[in-house]
């Protein structure tokens, strides 16, 4: 597994599925901010052949396709767009994290999990929905509204909802613009016009917030890293998180699937943590 890095761009709309090849390219050219020289010499082909591919005047091979998919970091999912709209069969396939022959992936995410103990660790897929998760998480969601734990959870609107986290979290100001500038970001990367950027966003907040308990709230690392300060029935946890990938998926489903992992970020944080893990075999 290891970290995704993406070039950044403004929005920009999203072809349908049944737009020609040449629509979906410029599209992804155009969202990578590239020119059409830049894309040429990329994938080391002629301008001239890049614009006919581009306003229809000829059809690329299925090779030139998955060439510029490459190219431009398309995700996956939209390279199997890509590859349907130039006339070819899908090529990267899409199941349940339940199939079996995801098994030994499966396997993998839940030693993750368990292996992060006693610090919670989350699973989820490309819409920050639930698919797994360890002991301690289920006791970091006391007292938020039923609906919101309704399957499937979704772990940002969870989190940012005013019948949700958001009135524990102590500096719920700083948080949120940290996970909406997260939401941003990732949909730079993928294009993914169906993220809860807008929701989240128009979700209330107080008056004023936790954070004048000022950066030494944040542990050790406030100021380097943005911290979420959660109260919680073992007093205040001040967590830092980070987010896993598969390396270097051939599935969509694997593409999407992210382990999100928080870490104490001061003793008495983990003495809490340590606290709330319930004994084995209880």
């Amino acid at each position: 597994m290891s970290p995704l890095h993406a070039a950044a761009s403004p929005h920009i709309s999203r072809p349908g599925t049944r737009d020609p090849f040449g629509m979906h390219l410029r599209h992804w050219r155009q969202h990578r901010r590239l020119s059409q020289l830049d894309l040429a010499q990329d994938a080391e082909i002629s301008t001239r052949h890049l614009s006919y591919v581009e306003t229809g005047r000829a059809a690329p091979s299925r090779e030139m396709v998955l060439r510029l998919a490459e190219r431009l970091q398309v995700p996956l999912r939209e390279r199997n767009t890509l590859l349907v709209a130039a006339g070819f069969a899908p090529m990267y396939r899409q199941r349940g994290l339940d199939d079996p022959a995801l098994a030994v992936a499966r396997e993998a995410v839940q030693r993750v999990l368990k292996g992060h103990e006693p610090y919670p660790a989350l699973a989820v897929d490309r819409h920050w929905n639930l698919l797994a998760c360890n002991a301690l998480v289920p006791l970091l969601m006391t007292g938020a509204a039923p609906e919101l734990l309704q399957p499937p959870i979704n772990v940002l609107r969870l989190s940012l909802h005013p019948q949700g986290l958001a009135p524990r979290i102590v500096n719920l100001r700083q948080w949120r613009a940290h996970v909406l500038e997260r939401l941003q970001q990732q949909t730079t990367a993928t294009g993914d016009a169906q993220l809860l950027h807008d929701e989240l966003a128009a979700y209330p907040l107080p008056e004023s917030d936790g954070e004048a308990l000022g950066p030494e709230a944040g542990g050790d690392l406030a100021g380097v890293l943005v911290p979420l300060q959660l109260r919680t029935e073992a007093g205040l946890l001040n967590l830092i998180s980070t987010t896993t990938l598969f390396g270097t998926p051939m599935d969509v489903t694997l593409q999407e699937l992210a382990v999100e992992s928080f870490f104490p970020a001061d003793s008495m944080t983990a003495q809490a943590l340590q606290a709330l893990l319930p004994p084995a075999g209880a």
